[in-house]
């Protein structure tokens, strides 16, 4: 018996729906999808906020030169330290280089970091829980023993031990936050694939008997990666507060590339005399991460509340 064949006979004992023919009444859900979508988003200002935050910052680190015109490291010595104004948004530091331009370009660094730790959690930390919960037995202790290790350890303190193994720079510092969040993946990916391992549905798929890639591929994989990709969203914060940490404390990129938490730690020692250079790039920080959150929690319980 071919191995489609077992796959149809499958969902047919489950009782799937057939995909819809061409030419069926599809139209009018897509509009009213299209509604209900809207209708959500008018309801909370919040969340539009949210997302207009997070696209100036995706907005910034793949298209700086829309945002500003500024060169971020050059510097004019007779306008330093000069505050918040219409030709310097964001102030000028003692150099005389424009902060908002440091800014602005400095989001291509982090949210390259960050997106480069999110990935690494995400692969690392799924694939570890994924073959911990299909496989089980002795897979399972071995592997969420490993995971209980890296629990252990607050992620701030194993980020810097594995920081200081690897190295400094960018890339470096993302894949030490990175491996210091696998572990919370591997935990929420293992319970989802347990959850859906004993659905009615994927016992019907094995009675039948398709294979163990097939059941994992069509029916496990995609109905335990919502939560994932929620923690992933929510990760991308925690990340970037991470990130910032280690760049403030000399890990990240050397100057003078303008990361954000290399922007607040050169700014900290002017704090007397000019509050912004430290103040605004940490409100661009707080900004960024409120508003991942934000969309994190309407990804995770809102949105299904809603339908």
């Amino acid at each position: 018996m071919s191995q489609s064949l077992v796959d149809d006979q499958a969902e047919a004992a489950l009782g799937l729906a057939r995909p819809v023919e061409a030419g069926s009444p599809a139209q009018p859900s897509r509009r009213a999808d299209v509604r209900q979508v809207l209708r959500f988003l008018l309801r909370r200002p919040g969340l539009l906020l949210s997302a207009a935050v997070l696209a100036l910052v995706v907005l910034a680190s793949f298209w700086p030169d829309l945002l500003t015109s500024q060169d971020p490291l050059k510097g004019v010595p007779s306008q330093n330290f000069r505050g918040p104004s219409g030709s310097h948004w964001f102030g000028t530091d003692e150099l005389g280089r424009d902060v908002f331009s440091r800014v602005v370009h400095g989001a291509q660094l982090s949210l390259k970091a960050t997106l480069i730790a999110v990935l690494v959690a995400f692969v690392v930390g799924g694939l570890l829980g994924v073959v911990a919960g299909f496989v089980g037995r002795w897979v399972d202790d071995v592997l969420m023993r490993f995971v209980d290790v890296l629990l252990s350890i607050p992620a701030l303190f194993l980020s810097l031990a594995l920081v200081t193994a690897l190295g400094y720079g960018t890339v470096k510092v993302a894949v030490a936050v990175g491996i210091a969040s696998v572990a919370s993946f591997a935990r929420v990916a293992r319970a989802e694939v347990l959850r859906v391992r004993q659905a009615v549905f994927v016992e019907a798929s094995r009675s039948c008997g398709a294979r163990w890639y097939s059941v994992l591929a069509r029916h496990v994989l995609p109905n335990a990666a919502g939560p994932v990709i929620v923690l992933a969203t929510l990760d991308f914060g925690a990340s970037i507060l991470a990130v910032s940490a280690l760049s403030f404390l000399g890990y990240g990129a050397p100057p003078p590339a303008p990361e954000w938490g290399t922007l607040i730690s050169d700014g900290r020692n002017y704090l007397a005399n000019a509050w912004w250079l430290t103040a605004l790039p940490g409100l661009a920080i707080a900004a960024t991460v409120l508003a991942t959150n934000r969309i994190a929690r309407a990804l995770d319980g809102e949105w299904s509340r809603q339908r």
